[in-house]
């Protein structure tokens, strides 16, 4: 079932996401080399408490932290840990809080000092999916014309797609419908209509897009090993198009 917010309840979802990119924009800012994972989760958890919300991952479904910190060939839900970051790394930092009862949600991949070519290109191409998704966005409009135009920008730079795992309605709980998959046709799908908000997320590889998942049974690697990034935005759809709710 999609529930349709209303204007307050997209106020809040303004106020939830504005935090998230906060804390977002603040660890972009303190990633250097020698930096490890889980100093990133600990200051994610005290701007947390500085602001006065609760982290959205925490406990959910028994994930243990507060931040996804993925490295290199991690695609997703890398557990932080005392790995300290290496000059050349590239980080995807999946943060979330809830405030006044509704979520916020949305990730970042960050470059640790100088990065090669073909890294630096994957976080724009990357990123550059992600909003040629968010442009598609008008209401009567289809879900898969978002899809489509992921794919469509990734792969035409040689890049693949991941199926496994797809963004997601938002709203009071983390996970609602609709499913938003990176793949797949144009014109399909449920139509959009304003008042549905949803959390746009490509995650996009250098090579092939099977992934596996570590024993720890959170951790998404890249089967070949090959390196990932991940963006995401919450988006409102309102009677004008898109609004961007998780930017500063």
């Amino acid at each position: 079932m999609i529930f349709l917010k209303a204007p307050w309840e997209i106020e809040r979802m303004r106020r939830s996401n504005a935090i998230v990119a906060e804390v977002l924009e603040t660890l972009r800012e303190v990633i250097k080399p020698g930096i490890t994972t889980l100093e990133l989760n600990r200051l994610a958890e005290e701007l947390c408490l500085k602001k006065g919300v609760k982290p959205a991952f925490k406990g959910y479904m028994r994930y243990p932290f507060s931040l996804c910190v993925s490295v290199n060939e991690v695609v997703v839900h890398g557990l932080p840990s005392k790995r300290r970051l290496k000059q050349g790394d590239i980080v995807s930092l999946d943060f979330g809080v809830i405030c006044d009862g509704y979520y916020g949600d949305a990730a970042i991949t960050v470059p640790v000092g100088n990065i090669s070519k073909t890294a630096s290109n994957l976080l724009f191409v990357t990123e550059q999916a992600l909003y040629k998704g968010i442009s598609q966005i008008r209401p009567q409009g289809h879900l898969s014309d978002i899809s489509f135009a992921i794919q469509s920008h990734a792969e035409g730079h040689g890049f693949s797609v991941v199926r496994k795992f797809v963004g997601h309605g938002i709203g009071r709980s983390l996970h609602e419908d609709p499913q938003v998959p990176n793949f797949g046709p144009p014109g399909r799908g449920v139509k959009l209509k304003p008042g549905m908000v949803i959390a746009i997320e490509p995650m996009i590889v250098e090579g092939s897009y099977e992934i596996e998942i570590l024993p720890d049974g959170w951790t998404a690697v890249t089967k070949d090993r090959k390196w990932a990034a991940h963006f995401e935005h919450t988006v409102a759809i309102t009677e004008n198009g898109p609004e961007i709710l998780s930017r500063v």
